[in-house]
């Protein structure tokens, strides 16, 4: 289901990620392969532009929530992996400190 939202600086609508990524190679398409004048050009390119911040916009905000998802997975499933970590860092801790006399570079 592709949502849209309302740009409060246009009042047009912002395409959803495919309707963005269509328009975006609709205009690669006609900028490769029509004989456009350099005015033509020059606004195919500009709306390319606005399409492609568009869609990296959409993109990032999906990798964020994807982060978000897998954090909050990993926080469920952690308490158990952590006490045992912990456990076993503090234990080569412990041995590290015996070791004065050799160097370490982790």
């Amino acid at each position: 289901m592709a949502r849209r939202k309302t740009s409060p600086d246009e009042g047009q609508l912002e395409p959803s990620f495919e309707d963005a990524l269509a328009g975006l190679e609709s205009i690669v398409e006609a900028m490769e392969h029509e004989n456009l004048p350099l005015e033509d050009l020059v606004s195919h390119y500009e709306k390319g532009s606005a399409l492609l911040k568009r869609c990296e916009s959409i993109l990032d905000s999906a990798r964020e929530r994807i982060e978000l998802i897998t954090l909050r997975n990993e926080a469920t499933e952690s308490p158990t992996k952590t006490g045992t970590q912990t456990a076993a860092h503090s234990q080569s801790e412990s041995t590290d400190d015996t070791d004065d006399d050799d160097i370490r570079l982790f």
